[in-house]
């Protein structure tokens, strides 16, 4: 399997204890230290273009964001303080999504060993999210022709408000998310689809509303391809999921989303979304499990 990564364009963080960036880089080496995938199979992506940006957000968000002209309500509305930096990053992440939606195409499953930036929305940032990657690189399989009909299957512990905002009234881009009903963000904008849990639901009556609500959204979406945003945050012991999911129940999540795609012969890209648990090797544990199912599928593609 094919996977794409841009950690080592380093974000300075004044609050990085809260949004811990090093799980990206840490997630790539115990991926090749414990023999999940070869370095020949981690790839730089290309930077996503102005042009696929805008084929989801406006040229006056693109142009200010890319220049530093976003005002300071903006800039705090994303959490990150703005630089060169962060711009080439997010550009990046795009693009390693729209690299991973391309070889997921001939391959079956391929990933981007960060994104889900699923709260960006057409004219705004928001929540560590600057450029909305799934949207961005499903617009960009159709342009290119490789589909028509797409899903995003969010199951990171925020509702995917950006995604729903960017896609709505697009009946070739369905969206279903699974999520803390009363968790961030608070002004939810409605999916396609959306499940709200209360807090501290846990694995069995998760994996239950799960399945229904992935039968049902597969059912209506029809989808030819498949975005999967696998979030680490619904993990018990995360600072700002308020869920109550174990790593087993975070891994028979996977196995479901990926089993049911597969089953449908649906082509999938997935995403690794939020982790915010207070030790870091506890987000890495939940995305490299992610990653290791998705190579055990690619394997049957």
């Amino acid at each position: 399997m094919q996977a794409y990564y841009a950690d080592h364009f380093v974000l300075p963080l004044p609050d990085a204890h809260r949004f811990p960036m090093s799980k990206y880089a840490r997630l790539r080496e115990r991926l090749i230290s414990e023999g999940i995938l070869l370095p020949e199979n981690l790839h730089v992506p290309p930077a996503a273009t102005d042009g696929q940006i805008l084929l989801a957000h406006s040229h006056d968000y693109l142009e200010r964001a890319k220049y530093g002209a976003l005002t300071e309500r903006e800039m705090k509305r994303i959490g990150f303080p703005w630089s060169p930096q962060m711009i080439e990053r997010s550009r990046r992440s795009s693009g390693a999504t729209i690299a991973a939606a391309r070889t997921a195409i001939t391959e079956g499953v391929s990933a981007n060993l960060a994104g889900g930036t699923h709260h960006a929305g057409h004219n705004h940032g928001e929540g560590y999210c600057v450029f909305n990657d799934s949207a961005i690189a499903a617009r960009v399989m159709q342009k290119e022709g490789y589909i028509q009909r797409a899903i995003v299957i969010d199951c990171d512990v925020h509702q995917g408000n950006g995604t729903a905002e960017i896609t709505h009234g697009d009946n070739t881009i369905y969206t279903f998310s699974i999520h803390g009903e009363k968790n961030f963000p608070f002004r939810k904008f409605p999916s396609d689809m959306d499940i709200g849990l209360p807090d501290s639901t846990g694995d069995d009556e998760y994996l239950a509303l799960l399945e229904v609500g992935l039968e049902r959204a597969l059912y209506a979406a029809q989808p030819e391809f498949a975005f999967y945003i696998a979030g680490a945050d619904p993990y018990y012991g995360d600072r700002l999921g308020k869920l109550a999911l174990t790593k087993a129940g975070l891994a028979a999540r996977d196995q479901m989303v990926l089993t049911m795609c597969h089953a449908q012969r649906i082509p999938i890209a997935i995403s690794m979304g939020g982790g915010y648990a207070p030790h870091v090797e506890d987000i890495v544990d939940i995305h490299l499990r992610t990653i290791q199912i998705a190579v055990e599928f690619a394997a049957k593609w």
